[in-house]
């Protein structure tokens, strides 16, 4: 049915990369969801009225909460996409994590306001006044919840959208909590003591971690998180793809909000190829990465020497020595400096991981030491690497 009504209201429907109809696609996602959750809202909030159950009336302001998100997603569709100005040269795309954020903490507030009611009603229960027919328009209500996230997760997948994807937790969240209501209800009908307060405590519980992850996932690509592991290795394999491209290494990524990625790498090439032949090279694998990815891609050139047989044999026996200390770890930018009594081996070495200052120390003196031991003459000039991926 979504795909139905994107192809009534969106033009062009299925050209997600351009700005203008994933701009419409979030405002097609949002307005929707303002429909069904001011249906819900209404729906719930008159059966909890009139069985007096603090727990519906809860999952009813549950909804409400939602139908904020969902102006806030309208809005943060919008404003991500207004084109790059002089203060904002990267574009807006970071809006839409903006706004994500803010869903989640409506989603927080509103479920903090519902721990404080239903525990009130633990401390004053009150009977409700069960119905049966109440209870089964309440079960249908379930069948909206899954319908739009449905949707939401349908939107997200094509537009690439973290507000529609949290969107989309959010609705599965609510079917799960609605569901507990139902069954809670329908089990404290048959109970000698009230259960109503303890269900909306736990379906408070429930919305605010459910806000709470939703916070620390927009938080982390706010903060700059590391890309996935999908995209570093797509990226990896383009720039390996040029011809006369030997290594990469130093591979960065930020990212500006969906569709406005950036990236930078150093590209190791031998250090006897024309040089004009490798910049043309470099600028091919560069376009190839925009027009397969949508990253814009700036390549550094980094010259090594592939074709001296002393070089490569020093330079095997550091990586031995480096993965003897952690697998994991790796050297790149591997130059010799040689002499008759002085080996001078210049390289970075690559940690991955979160690590101290010494930490690094340790690492690197660890594998100059061990380097020594294996040949005297050998002095290394070690700068510690870390991994942004």
């Amino acid at each position: 049915m979504i795909r139905h009504l994107a192809k009534i209201f969106i033009k062009d429907y299925e050209n997600v990369e351009d700005k203008t109809v994933r701009e419409r696609y979030g405002i097609l996602g949002g307005v929707l969801g303002i429909i069904c959750n001011l249906f819900l809202f209404g729906l719930k909030l008159t059966i909890g009225l009139m069985m007096k159950s603090v727990a519906i009336m809860s999952d009813a302001f549950n909804n409400l909460s939602d139908m904020g998100s969902c102006f806030v997603a309208i809005i943060g569709a919008r404003l991500s996409n207004l084109v790059p100005d002089r203060e904002h040269p990267f574009g807006h795309g970071r809006f839409e994590y903006i706004s994500s954020l803010i869903v989640s903490f409506i989603i927080m507030l509103v479920g903090f306001e519902l721990l404080k009611t239903s525990a009130d009603k633990v401390i004053h229960p009150e009977e409700m006044a069960f119905s049966v027919p109440l209870i089964c328009i309440l079960a249908a209500s379930v069948l909206v919840k899954l319908w739009m996230f449905s949707y939401y997760s349908y939107i997200a997948k094509m537009i690439s959208s973290s507000v529609m994807k949290a969107t989309a937790r959010d609705s599965l969240n609510d079917v799960i909590s609605t569901s507990a209501v139902i069954a809670a209800t329908v089990i404290g009908h048959f109970l000698p003591f009230s259960i109503d307060g303890i269900i909306g405590l736990l379906v408070a519980g429930f919305i605010i971690y459910g806000g709470f992850g939703m916070a620390k996932e927009t938080i982390d690509l706010l903060l700059g998180g590391p890309p996935s592991p999908e995209l570093v290795e797509k990226l990896r394999e383009l720039i390996m793809s040029g011809d006369e491209i030997t290594g990469v290494h130093d591979l960065m990524v930020h990212d500006y909000g969906p569709g406005r990625v950036f990236a930078s790498a150093h590209a190791e090439v031998p250090d006897n190829v024309d040089i004009v032949a490798a910049h043309e090279t470099i600028d091919a694998v560069e376009k190839k990465i925009f027009h397969e990815t949508g990253v814009l891609m700036v390549i550094h050139m980094d010259p090594v020497c592939v074709n001296c047989e002393r070089t490569n044999e020093l330079k095997s026996m550091v990586q031995g020595i480096v993965k003897e200390y952690d697998p994991e770890y790796s050297i790149h930018d591997f130059r010799v400096t040689d002499g008759e009594n002085n080996i001078n081996l210049i390289f970075d070495l690559v940690l991955k991981g979160k690590f101290t200052q010494q930490e690094k120390d340790k690492a690197a003196a660890y594998v100059s030491q061990a380097v020594k031991t294996a040949d005297s003459r050998c002095q290394c000039v070690i700068t510690v690497d870390v991994d942004f991926t």
